[in-house]
């Protein structure tokens, strides 16, 4: 009878938990609709409501595959859309697209270095791999202008560099979340000061302003480029990730446990550290640094579903882009017709909010 009852008890408390998971996708699938419907819907050229619906619902452009071919391909759209269907399309949807591929991924990555550290004060901010990633990203865009095209491998590169860094700082026989936190800390803000250093050697206004964009995190003027080049590896590695999220429950329960549970502990953990690096770089590749989405998305997901990793990758995929969309809105929409970074946006939100975390958890103490 008792065995019957905690079985009962168990299944119940899962079901809550899958139900507010499906709250908080429907939720977060309704915000991002919603912030892209007034993204695409402003502008120099501002189109009214009813025409972007009708645009953004036509039959005709969403399944024409001349439409995706040339957004895939990056020639130009066909001749028969109309005006206000080739502004949207061309000009305004790719943010849209780009701004939901940052989120996605600074989320899913913040989430597997929270598990990987078992520290949910983690994310590649704190740990250094968006420093990192930045900065071989601004030394492309200062020394090799032209090589857009290795701007992925840049920042996959600095990235990775960065938690080398990290861990190697860290590791004394072993590491502690305290001294992957401080030694993230650390790394970050000698990273930091060279990207600063970086613009003495910048020639112009322009690249100035360029610079600084890329070290706050912006989505001005990212066009379709911009998607294809992080569409394919959030292609490979949220998928990846989504599958690994059973091993990251295993990290959670510590090495030991996890060693007798027969886990090759290190080589998951730099296997998964290595999806999370390559999915924090996309984002920084084709945005730059935008803070604290890392942090932030996967502890409010971790609020609402608990700390079970299958369900906790999941909303952060969702919640991710979400947040970021609606960041974006007020980055843009604001100030009008100033634009601000949406690093900045984000950065206020996070900023507290890590003040929050710190209070809440004042040892740095694992979860």
């Amino acid at each position: 009878m008792d065995v019957s009852l905690r079985s009962a008890e168990n299944h119940s408390r899962f079901d809550s938990r899958d139900r507010r998971l499906a709250t908080l996708v429907a939720g977060s699938i309704l915000v991002a609709v919603a912030s892209a419907f007034v993204q695409v819907s402003h502008g120099s050229y501002p189109t009214p409501y009813g025409v972007t619906f009708d645009v953004l619902t036509d039959t005709t452009i969403l399944f024409n595959p001349d439409v995706w071919l040339s957004i895939l391909t990056g020639s130009d759209l066909p001749d028969a859309l109309n005006r206000d269907a080739v502004i949207i399309w061309s000009l305004r949807m790719p943010r849209v697209f780009v701004a939901a591929l940052v989120g996605v991924n600074l989320a899913v990555s913040g989430a597997v270095f929270q598990a990987v550290t078992r520290n949910e004060l983690a994310s590649p901010y704190i740990l250094g791999v968006s420093g990192g990633a930045g900065l071989a990203v601004l030394i492309t865009l200062v020394f090799f202008a032209s090589a857009t095209f290795i701007l992925p491998f840049a920042a996959a590169f600095g990235g990775a560099l960065a938690f080398a860094l990290v861990y190697l700082i860290a590791w004394q026989g072993g590491t502690s979340p305290v001294r992957l936190v401080l030694a993230g800390v650390v790394v970050a803000t000698v990273f930091q000061s060279l990207q600063t250093g970086l613009f003495y050697f910048l020639d112009s206004t322009a690249a100035v302003k360029t610079a600084i964009a890329w070290t706050t995190g912006s989505l001005t003027g990212v066009g379709w480029a911009q998607f294809r080049l992080a569409i394919i590896p959030t292609l490979i590695v949220i998928p990846l990730l989504l599958v690994a999220s059973r091993h990251l429950n295993v990290l959670l329960l510590g090495e030991e446990t996890a060693r007798s549970l027969g886990m090759p502990v290190e080589y998951v953990r730099f296997g998964l550290s290595g999806l999370a690096i390559l999915a924090a770089a996309t984002a920084v590749a084709v945005a730059g640094l935008v803070g604290f989405v890392g942090l932030v998305v996967p502890h409010a997901v971790r609020t609402f579903v608990g700390s079970d990793y299958r369900r906790l990758v999941i909303g952060s995929v969702f919640l991710g882009p979400a947040l970021v969309l609606a960041a974006d809105v007020i980055a843009r929409l604001a100030l009008m017709p100033i634009q601000v970074p949406v690093g900045v946006v984000t950065g206020l939100i996070g900023g507290p909010y890590f003040l929050y975390l710190m209070r809440r958890h004042g040892d740095f103490s694992e979860f």
